[in-house]
């Protein structure tokens, strides 16, 4: 009896390990930091939105603290202590953020005001149990920049050193001296803060004189946290944000009550509703890598979008959604900063929460360990958008692909997803999630179906097969060898040329004993790996998005 008991408690132990609960996922993902910003809603939603989050914030900074005109401290409306306390319970710290909102009168004032400033801060943080506080003064000009600093050096001398100050600078990618990029020196407020929080958004704004297109491209965002890398700010002191809005333009002018639309800040969570709403189509711009939406609302229709009434006409919106957000996060690891922060809780999708700690560690997937022979091809391809996981967090490496998944695979990774095809041929795909990319796929004359009408989509891909494919789409030479490099493949099997001449480009292999099982199926993970082989090849046939 003994014994069986002993089996049930070892069998117990390892149900723990292998099956870990949504706490110990995340409690296994937090080592690097992630603060997020909370100002919209109500404040008796705040609880929720991080909630939300999954266990995915160290810090919340809610606006608590404005500035008067005459640079006072003015405790806003949206504090509340119960949010604090609730914070508090579950070991999230509140550090709320004091800004001028653009104001220029007020962070002039607020400026030549700041030791009084400084001590009223002080205050207001031991009275009400805060954790810090994050200084969020914009829209100054380079004047202002040294008694800015010295507005930082003076909070460091009058709060608690066990409290944070973090200062939130606007991005610069590109070195600009003057303006209000020029207002933050960068190493001066390092030598006094816990932390600089880099706006990195905003590479287009509000306003008629900006571009259209992306919130925060990948380029722009990398830029920014070299630039305070190099101006000697420390890596543990550099805090990366995320946006999580996007910005919509009406592209054929005004609205029919007269609202320009320029840049209008959409939130995250609104934009797939939207554009699906009007049958709208989304695309990823490569070399931004970020993603956008175009729409149109018909005649006589329209879509109140917050307090403003969309009306007919032509739009595109710039936004963030799981493939951009991810490849930020990536940043973090490759320069080894102290985390992430984000604008703001609440305009985020609810799915954001499922992945970003993973990807914020570089973790990942959690079906892809860190020792997996083909965790940085997997990475790879996810990176590139060529291949996604079957959720969010998972990817499935040892499953067998199916054709109609290596279909649609090669489809997006060669830029081939914005056509349409010009007819549908095969009946057991009608309903199908793939067909569209399957007939793309036939119409191209990257794979046939089993018959002219029958593709078989759920059948496993098997390794013959998926070399036929490239062999169709890439057309290397044929092999001209004496003998084939594997026993099981004869010079007369049908894709004895594909598998020769796709084995002699390096790409595929064989087993040790001398065989490539042309009959075998082809798993998730190897055609990632087959896929990184190849990069240069499928970047060179791929069509521009």
């Amino acid at each position: 009896m003994k014994s069986i008991k002993m089996i049930s408690l070892i069998l117990f132990i390892l149900a723990l390990l292998t099956v870990p609960s949504s706490q110990s996922l995340f409690s296994a993902q937090s080592s690097l930091f992630n603060m997020s910003y909370v100002f919209f809603g109500s404040p008796n939603s705040y609880v929720n939105q991080v909630d939300a989050t999954k266990g995915g914030v160290n810090v919340v900074s809610p606006n608590y603290f404005n500035l008067t005109d005459a640079g006072e401290l003015q405790i806003t409306w949206r504090l509340q202590t119960s949010f604090i306390s609730e914070m508090h319970k579950r070991g999230v710290k509140v550090v709320p953020f004091l800004s001028n909102h653009w104001n220029k009168t007020q962070g002039i004032n607020g400026l030549n005001n700041r030791d009084k400033l400084a001590r009223d801060v002080a205050t207001a943080i031991e009275q009400y149990n805060l954790d810090g506080i994050n200084v969020d003064i914009e829209g100054l000009g380079s004047t202002y920049k040294d008694v800015h600093t010295d507005f930082i050096k003076l909070l460091r001398q009058y709060i608690p050193a066990d409290k944070e100050i973090s200062v939130a600078v606007a991005a610069n990618p590109n070195g600009w001296k003057t303006g209000w990029h020029g207002f933050y020196d960068y190493k001066g407020i390092s030598d006094h803060a816990s932390y600089l929080m880099i706006m990195a958004y905003d590479e287009t704004w509000e306003g008629p004189e900006s571009p259209i297109g992306a919130v925060s491209s990948l380029s722009f965002a990398e830029r920014s946290i070299q630039y305070a890398i190099n101006q000697g700010v420390p890596k543990e002191k550099i805090v990366h944000g995320l946006p999580f809005y996007g910005r919509m333009w009406k592209l054929d002018g005004p609205t029919l009550e007269n609202r320009a639309i320029t840049g209008m800040g959409v939130f995250s969570r609104a934009v797939e509703p939207l554009v699906n709403k009007f049958g709208g189509k989304f695309q990823f711009d490569e070399r931004s890598q970020a993603p956008y939406a175009t729409f149109t609302i018909p005649t006589g229709q329209s879509f109140l979008l917050g307090s403003t009434n969309l009306t007919e006409g032509e739009y595109v919106i710039w936004y963030e959604n799981e493939r951009s957000i991810k490849e930020k996060l990536r940043l973090s690891t490759k320069y080894g900063i102290k985390g992430t922060g984000s604008w703001a809780l609440s305009q985020e999708t609810p799915e954001t929460w499922n992945y970003y700690s993973l990807w914020l560690n570089g973790r990942h997937f959690t079906d892809v360990p860190s020792n997996f022979w083909a965790r940085d091809p997997i990475v790879f391809v996810s990176s590139k958008g060529w291949m996604r996981g079957n959720t969010s967090t998972t990817f499935s490496p040892n499953t067998n692909l199916n054709r109609a998944q290596g279909a649609t695979i090669l489809v997006r990774a060669l830029g081939n997803t914005n056509l349409e095809p010009k007819e549908y041929q095969f009946k057991d795909t009608i309903g199908h999630w793939a067909q569209k990319e399957i007939e793309i796929a036939r119409e191209l004359g990257y794979l046939q179906g089993k018959s002219p009408e029958r593709f078989d989509p759920n059948a496993p891909l098997t390794r013959e097969q998926l070399a036929q494919i490239l062999y169709n789409i890439f057309t290397y030479p044929s092999a001209n060898m004496l003998e084939s490099p594997f026993t099981d493949v004869p010079t007369e099997l049908w894709s004895y040329n594909a598998i020769t001449a796709i084995y002699q480009k390096g790409y595929i292999g064989g087993y040790p004993d001398q065989t490539f099982r042309p009959g075998a199926y082809s798993t998730r993970a190897q055609m990632a790996a087959l896929m990184e082989r190849m990069a240069a090849d499928i970047e060179a046939k791929r069509q521009p998005s």
